[in-house]
């Protein structure tokens, strides 16, 4: 047999949440059955990927998306469609998979908006949702006042219907944890709803590995001094659950941990925005893209994931755990996770100051905590034995 893998960004370089999942799925079908991958470019790096990654491929077919999100919303307002689904049509998209359709016996289709391109009665089809994303949007709601509400709530409610349309459909539908499946069932979902984890490679991701000085991590320091404990935080730094996380660590947490110990901030990721660049100062660091957040990791006294709306099993925190790191995470980011108590979770901003002091204090026990923590995902996070379930649900030879 062969497959056709639908993505809504090229799964390389595997360096943002979403783009870990869809990579190690990817390589883990292509080592089992000839895969044809069809994606989406972000941006122009997309569009010729490296033979490292495509050479296992049994083709690979890259469409520009160039689509503004006014022009998306504007398409979606005048077609009764959810904005998600408007922003990722495209007559390119549509053609590259009718082209590949007749080649293949199955599809495994990663994320919502690359659904519209599922053809119903073709080829069967599992569907990796990764998160419940009209429960993200109904959540985005709360938070917003007058028309953006309404957009929000027209999202949800559109995207929704759409979501259980597909699910009806598919083979199986594909959640991240057990908690976004429940979800998915209770919001009146059918058809066979799995949770498929995310892992974690526990050899990259490694802290006896030789990473880079800390001194020569900040060129510009900004106040930063070796003896200052350094707090991290990774992520994508356009994505708003990300960012609303960072300003509230910055503006409410960080003063309340000065009033115990010192400590400097990094905001290590791509993309930040400009209210991201904003928070830089003498006590905090935006670094923007690295060549490898390890490095950043492997420094920290402590990593923090202080999100406040947050789906599904967060990659940040297995990564950070991997790295002998002890972590101090929402209620919202631990909770996808079983961390057999490794992680230390904090509600609100007093208690993310103290537990952060807590372990800076104690750092004989921090790093106690970090090696259990690492432990524990090699036991439970390894990518193939997270996958595995897809032999079965694709009729693959393990």
């Amino acid at each position: 047999m062969s497959l056709l893998f639908l993505a809504h960004r090229v799964p390389f370089p595997p360096d943002r949440g979403d783009k870990i999942r869809s990579f190690h799925i990817l390589q883990y079908l292509a080592q089992r059955t000839p895969v044809h991958l069809i994606a989406f470019a972000d941006d122009a790096a997309d569009l010729d990927p490296p033979a490292v990654f495509t050479e296992r491929l049994a083709s690979c077919t890259v469409v520009p998306r160039t689509k503004s999100q006014m022009r998306a919303a504007a398409e979606a307002l005048g077609t009764g469609k959810p904005v998600s689904l408007a922003a990722f049509a495209s007559p390119a998209m549509r053609a590259a998979v009718d082209k590949v359709l007749p080649e293949v016996s199955g599809i495994y289709c990663f994320s919502g908006q690359m659904a519209q391109y599922l053809p119903f009665g073709g080829p069967p089809f599992v569907m990796d949702f990764v998160d419940v994303d009209s429960a993200k949007f109904a959540g985005f709601a709360e938070d917003m006042h007058g028309p953006m509400r309404w957009m929000m709530r027209r999202e949800a409610r559109l995207l929704g219907a759409f979501e259980r349309k597909v699910a009806a459909h598919a083979s199986a539908s594909l959640f991240v944890s057990e908690m976004e499946a429940a979800l998915f069932r209770a919001g009146g979902a059918a058809g066979r709803v799995l949770a498929l984890e995310n892992g974690i490679d526990s050899v990259r991701f490694d802290p006896a590995l030789q990473y880079a000085p800390r001194d020569t991590m900040f060129p510009n320091a900004g106040g930063e001094r070796d003896d200052v404990p350094l707090i991290v935080f990774t992520g994508q730094m356009d994505y708003r659950p990300n960012i609303d996380a960072v300003t509230w660590f910055v503006r409410r947490i960080l003063p309340l941990l000065h009033q115990r110990h010192p400590a400097h901030f990094a905001i290590v990721g791509r993309a930040p925005t400009a209210a991201v660049l904003a928070l830089a100062g003498d006590d905090v660091t935006v670094t923007g893209a690295v060549d490898d957040v390890r490095g950043w990791l492997a420094s920290a006294a402590v990593c923090v994931a202080p999100l406040k709306l947050a789906r599904g099993i967060q990659n940040k925190v297995l990564e950070a755990m991997a790295m002998a790191r002890p972590v101090v995470a929402s209620v919202a980011a631990a909770e996808g996770i079983d961390h057999g108590d490794t992680i230390r979770v904090a509600d609100t901003a007093q208690d993310f100051a103290d537990r952060i002091a807590t372990l800076i204090e104690s750092p004989d026990a921090a790093a106690l905590i970090g090696h259990a923590a690492r432990a524990h995902v090699i036991r439970r996070y390894g990518w193939d034995a997270r996958l595995a379930p897809l032999d079965a649900l694709l009729g693959l030879a393990p």
